[in-house]
């Protein structure tokens, strides 16, 4: 147990994350504020403030995909702590493994599968080359930002700037 004392009170630290958790899971079930405190015995405002303290950002949701990618990893983990909602990133060795590794049935279900996926997220960040982007915009029916990684075909991964994607996350959040 994760016990603190406050003055005569004595806490328990994993009553409160677990209350916590319970809130958070009972609000993206789709139970209102309300709805949550009168569960858990509190107030409704203290699920907002709760809320509140924990929320990245609000609004439309973000896919960033994108290949080949030098700093692939740092990359993913700055859009990660920025909240984006899907991340698929490859770099050129990852690209052709994913080409390779797979039945031409296989292969085409999945990038099936993939641009289904992409089309469910309102804005679509996509790093490529000069002929990609143009296919990603005609392919999806949503708000496409393209960055221009250079010209078809890229052979080689490209070392993309991150807070230049970091800049484009915050303006589209």
């Amino acid at each position: 147990m994760d016990i603190i004392r406050i003055g005569t009170k004595v806490i328990d630290r994993k009553r409160i994350y677990k209350l916590i958790d319970r809130a958070l899971q009972l609000r993206s079930a789709g139970l209102s504020q309300q709805e949550v405190a009168d569960t858990l015995g509190t107030e409704r405002s203290f699920i907002s403030r709760l809320e509140g303290w924990g929320e990245i950002r609000r609004g439309e949701q973000i896919a960033l995909i994108g290949f080949p990618i030098l700093n692939k990893e740092e990359i993913e983990e700055m859009a990660r702590a920025e909240g984006v909602d899907f991340v698929f990133l490859l770099s050129e060795v990852e690209r052709w493994r994913f080409i390779e590794e797979k039945s031409g049935l296989e292969l085409f279900n999945e990038i099936m599968d993939l641009i289904a996926k992409a089309r469910t997220y309102t804005n679509v960040i996509f790093l490529g080359s000069d002929m990609r982007i143009p296919l990603m915009e005609a392919l999806l029916d949503t708000r496409i930002v393209g960055i221009e990684l250079g010209t078809s075909p890229l052979s080689e991964d490209i070392y993309v700037d991150p807070e230049k994607i970091r800049r484009i996350i915050k303006n589209l959040s």
